[in-house]
């Protein structure tokens, strides 16, 4: 008899393109695990109008509570009953909320070196969204909420197919200030903004949780020491990693995507790095030699 309770959700919080999904990836080698890639709009459910990403506890009210856990449940019934590892990068910037809705949930925090991280997202605000990817986020969307999607879909195809223009409206998690920053600094101030401020706290509200809560693990010790940091995950959620598991995500990372952000103008870089060293030192990341 399959059980219809809710098994506590892993979440794993971490910046736009900080390697959340091939850190979900090998967490769902696990075979009781099913992976749930960004509902983004799911979370959005208690506003979807709001222009920001920033949802605190009293946004969690009982009827967000109810539909939100309802739909989790939907989603661990509809794949075996397994326990669900959920990605949402823009939790960054509600953790709070996330842990009032999922008072039992374990958590997971992934942090990678700012550059690396902004080289990438410069690249990300420069595409359009895949009609497969409208298709997923649309999938999980309440219908009643739809109307508040479908004219961002077509501003962004209008602004990248029709004018031409290099950057999409917006792409990443929507700080509080981000559209008034947008229009006064470049893009790569905006984006090392982003990383700075969603780092900055998610690191604080989860440190909020306590002791044994959460485990904080950095891309860059993923990728060149991926056992014994894998090993660590699955511990701390209570999964088991045979040595099956650690084979396999050793032939799924690629170590060697640590420094493209070289392409990057210097002069720009070099600009940015007031808006990220104070947040790089807590995770032990050091400004390049050449970029002082």
């Amino acid at each position: 008899m399959i059980a219809t309770k809710l098994r506590p959700p892993i979440f794993l919080i971490g910046n736009y393109r900080s390697g959340t999904t091939i850190t979900q990836n090998l967490i769902g080698l696990h075979p009781d695990v099913v992976t749930w890639y960004e509902p983004r709009t799911l979370w959005l459910y208690a506003d979807p109008g709001r222009h920001h990403d920033e949802f605190a506890e009293s946004d969690a009210t009982e009827k967000v509570i109810r539909y939100i856990r309802g739909r989790f449940l939907e989603f661990q019934l509809r794949n075996g009953n397994r326990q669900i590892m959920e990605n949402t990068p823009s939790n960054v910037l509600r953790v709070p909320y996330v842990r009032e809705i999922f008072p039992e949930a374990t958590f997971l925090y992934i942090t990678r070196n700012p550059f690396s991280c902004i080289s990438s997202m410069e690249l990300k605000w420069q595409r359009t969204k895949t009609l497969k990817g409208v298709r997923r986020t649309l999938a999980v969307t309440p219908i009643t909420q739809l109307h508040y999607y479908v004219g961002g879909f077509i501003k962004q195809m209008v602004v990248k197919k029709i004018l031409r223009q290099k950057y999409t409206p917006i792409y990443g998690p929507r700080y509080k200030g981000i559209d008034q920053d947008l229009k006064e600094h470049g893009k790569l101030s905006v984006i090392a903004r982003q990383w700075a401020r969603g780092n900055r706290r998610a690191r604080e509200d989860l440190a909020k949780l306590g002791n044994g809560r959460v485990l904080t693990c950095r891309y860059e010790d993923l990728m060149q020491d991926t056992e014994t940091t894998l090993r660590r995950i699955y511990d701390h959620c209570g999964l088991t990693c045979s040595d099956d598991i650690v084979r396999a995500a050793k032939a799924m990372v690629d170590p060697t995507r640590q420094e493209k952000w070289l392409r990057l103008d210097r002069e720009k870089l070099q600009a940015i790095i007031p808006e990220v060293e104070e947040e790089m030192g807590f995770y032990g990341y050091e400004v390049p030699p050449m970029l002082r």
